[in-house]
C-alpha cells in the first residue's frame, strides 16, 4: 500500500525547511558582520637594514601584506645602524632606532637584537620575513577591541618643518610616539651584503619624537628630509606604555 502525501503536508514541510534555512543564513550573516566590524588595530614595526642580506625579503613581505591588509594596519620601517660597519651605510639608519629595538629586546627577554625583526603592537616579536606568523598575529590583534582615540593634524611650515598637533580623549601616563614616514624609497646598494641589489622600501621612519606623559593636547615639530615633499610622507602617532611597551592607540594622517 502506497502512502499518499497531502498538498497541505508538503506545504508545511517546505515552509519548515525554509524557516530553518533562513535562520541559519541570518546567523551566518551576523557572524560575518561581527568579524568585519572588528575595531582592533595592528602597528607593525619592522627593524631592518640595507646592510643585512636577510632584510630585503622582509621588506617585500611587509609591503605585500600591507597592500592586502590595509584596514586598521599601520607599518613603520625603522632602519638600524649596526650593519653600517660592513661596508654599506644605510642612509635611513639612526642610532635612536637601534636603541628602540634594544628596548624591545629587554622587554621580550631576548639575548640580542637582530634583523629583520617585526614587533606588532609592542606585544609580539618574530622574524620579519615570516609572512604566515605576521598574518596570524595581526588577525589576533584586530579582534582585541578598539584602541584609545588619538586625533592629529599636521601642516607644513617654513623650511620643510611639519607642525603636528594632537588631542587625546583622556589623560595618560603613557608615551606618545610621533613619526614622519617616507612612503616609498628606492636604493641601489653598492657595497656590503646586498652589493648590486636594487632595494625598495615603504613607510621609512625619517623623523621620530617621543613625548613622555603626553597631556590631553600638545604638539611636536618634525622635519621633511631634503628632496622630499609633503606628498611623499605621512605622520603617524601611537600611545605606548612606558614599561610594557604595549601599544593601545594609533592614528595616521596626510600632511596639509
Amino acid at each position: 500500500m502506497r502512502y499518499k502525501q497531502s498538498p497541505l503536508l508538503l506545504t508545511m514541510i517546505l515552509l519548515g525547511l525554509l524557516f530553518i534555512f533562513s535562520q541559519g543564513f541570518k546567523k551566518a550573516t551576523v557572524t560575518n558582520n561581527q568579524k568585519n566590524n572588528a575595531a582592533g588595530f595592528a602597528v607593525i614595526e619592522l627593524f631592518t637594514s640595507e646592510g643585512c642580506s636577510s632584510c630585503p625579503a622582509a621588506d617585500v613581505a611587509v609591503e605585500k601584506f600591507l597592500k592586502e591588509n590595509s584596514e586598521q594596519v599601520y607599518v613603520l620601517a625603522f632602519h638600524v645602524d649596526y650593519w653600517n660597519k660592513l661596508g654599506w651605510k644605510d642612509v635611513f639608519s639612526k642610532a635612536a632606532y637601534t636603541s628602540r629595538q634594544s628596548q624591545y629586546a629587554s622587554v621580550f627577554g631576548l639575548e640580542s637584537i637582530y634583523t629583520p625583526q617585526i614587533v606588532v603592537n609592542g606585544r609580539h616579536e618574530f622574524v620579519g620575513s615570516n609572512s604566515s606568523q605576521l598574518k596570524r598575529v595581526v588577525e589576533k590583534e584586530l579582534t582585541n577591541g578598539e584602541g584609545k582615540p588619538v586625533t592629529l593634524t599636521a601642516s607644513v611650515l617654513a623650511n620643510n618643518h611639519v607642525a603636528v598637533n594632537y588631542q587625546l580623549n583622556e589623560k595618560t601616563t603613557a608615551n606618545l610616539n610621533i613619526a614622519l614616514m617616507q612612503l616609498h624609497a628606492a636604493v641601489d646598494v653598492k657595497r656590503g651584503e646586498n652589493d648590486g641589489r636594487h632595494l625598495d622600501h615603504i613607510n621609512v621612519v625619517r623623523d621620530f619624537k617621543t613625548l613622555a606623559s603626553a597631556g590631553l593636547t600638545g604638539k611636536a615639530d618634525l622635519e621633511i628630509p631634503a628632496g622630499l615633499t609633503k606628498e611623499d610622507c605621512k605622520v603617524i602617532a601611537w600611545l605606548q606604555d612606558k614599561v610594557s611597551m604595549q601599544i593601545f592607540g594609533v592614528a595616521e594622517i596626510t600632511i596639509q
